[in-house]
């Protein structure tokens, strides 16, 4: 994302501008953009002129509008359909962005063609400049983080992974805050009756061939960003896939595929489905070629985070409130958290989440925001979006009991003193 202007004040008000490039920008910006922002960008507005004979003239009109915001909508990219093995075309690039964010609210500023108080909403896409308002405390800690990270020049999809069963493959792109699907191939291969079957051997030379066309088109292969291109299957067929896809790199000297080689990672999953995508990023196989990704270091936590809630629940909390109180206690060693939470309409809300999450910084704690788009997200998203290791064990009961001992107490120290007034 091109950062293109910003104006911070003291208090925490001010104004961004920037231009997104890509669908990982957009959820960038979809995160930025809140309920009661003003929001400046392009749009075409319907304008109607009546002329003195009272015909009336209706034309669309590219105008900036600011618009103070009302509701916020994210669109994804149109969900892949599956497709046959007749494919054609095989450029070696990441398809362009087609996500679009819906800004929506009424006119803040007057123009010609638009009165103040008006509904529009606009359809922000790639490449086009943003102008994003708060005021005071909205740009908090989160928020400019989220702005320094998404415009960090360099950035571009880390791993590439085709997750595939007998017939059937999917190809994804992980980023630091996405997963995109690009592709799901589904190819019939009749069943083996017998050892000289035939049409089981045509149905798998098929699905191979449609998959290595689906592969050269949307796996940018040799992107100096690309760190690895993962294929993960039960059984046997990510060896079959790996090794078809390196013959027919080797038969039409395909020279940027032959170099890009040692990026291939095979690995063994239960499901031919994306969800696997977490079991095979904990894989041993990855773990030490992207431990140093954001992605990766957020689904081992989750894993580690699970673990410990079966073997040692004491150091395993998590839900809004019982975090809270792991936090007034200093006791978080990693803070895993939904950017969800950070989307929340209730400025309170939002602003809970972010003292907690700076005190938990301040303490010398790690916190982990985790992307809605990546599976280790939805993951976390369905344990109520929070949750948190502990440096040492707490009893939830014990704690909880306390907290009660000292609201009584606070109300007994309140009613004396009421008590000694009158």
């Amino acid at each position: 994302m091109k950062l293109l202007g910003k104006r911070i004040e003291k208090d925490g008000s001010g104004s961004v501008t920037v231009s997104p490039e890509d669908d990982e920008d957009m959820w960038h910006l979809y995160n930025l953009i809140q309920v009661g922002d003003r929001v400046r960008a392009s749009g075409i507005r319907r304008v109607q002129n009546v002329s003195t004979t009272g015909s009336v003239d209706s034309r669309r009109v590219r105008i900036k509008l600011t618009l103070a915001v009302t509701r916020v909508n994210w669109l994804p990219s149109a969900a892949p359909g599956a497709e046959s093995g007749t494919t054609a075309g095989a450029a070696n690039a990441a398809p362009a962005s087609s996500a679009t964010v819906e800004v929506s609210g009424r006119v803040a500023e007057e123009n010609d063609y638009v009165k103040l108080g008006a509904f529009h909403t606009l359809a922000i896409d790639a490449n086009k400049d943003v102008r994003i308002e708060k005021d005071a405390g909205g740009w908090d800690s989160v928020a400019l983080g989220r702005v320094e990270e998404s415009c960090v020049p360099g950035r571009g999809a880390e791993v590439a992974a085709i997750v595939c069963g007998e017939g059937t493959a999917t190809f994804c792109l992980l980023s630091e805050h996405m997963t995109v699907v690009l592709q799901r191939l589904e190819v019939p291969i009749p069943r083996k009756i017998s050892t000289t079957s035939s049409a089981h051997e045509k149905g798998l030379a098929r699905f191979y061939q449609s998959l290595y066309t689906s592969f050269l088109r949307h796996v940018p292969f040799s992107s100096p960003s690309l760190r690895a291109i993962v294929i993960a299957s039960p059984g046997w067929v990510r060896d079959a896939v790996y090794d078809y896809i390196l013959a027919e790199a080797n038969r039409t000297s395909n020279k940027p595929l032959l170099a890009a080689r040692n990026k291939f990672i095979k690995v063994h999953v239960n499901s031919p489905h994306v969800h696997s995508l977490v079991e095979a990023l904990k894989s041993p196989e990855i773990a030490t070629q992207m431990k140093e990704t954001k992605f990766a270091r957020e689904g081992m936590m989750l894993d580690k985070f699970f673990k410990m809630l079966a073997s040692d629940e004491n150091r395993a909390w998590y839900g809004p409130d019982h975090v809270a109180l792991a936090a007034d206690r200093g006791a978080i060693g990693t803070l895993l958290i939904s950017d969800e939470l950070f989307r929340a309409s209730d400025a309170a809300q939002r602003k809970r989440f972010v003292e907690m999450v700076e005190d938990v910084k301040n303490k010398g704690g790690e916190v982990l925001i985790f992307s809605s788009m990546h599976e280790s997200g939805q993951q976390l998203n369905q344990l109520t979006g929070i949750a948190a290791i502990l440096t040492f064990p707490l009893d939830i009961e014990v704690v909880e009991a306390e907290e009660r001992e000292a609201k009584e107490e606070e109300e007994r120290k309140k009613a004396e003193e009421e008590g000694m007034q009158e």
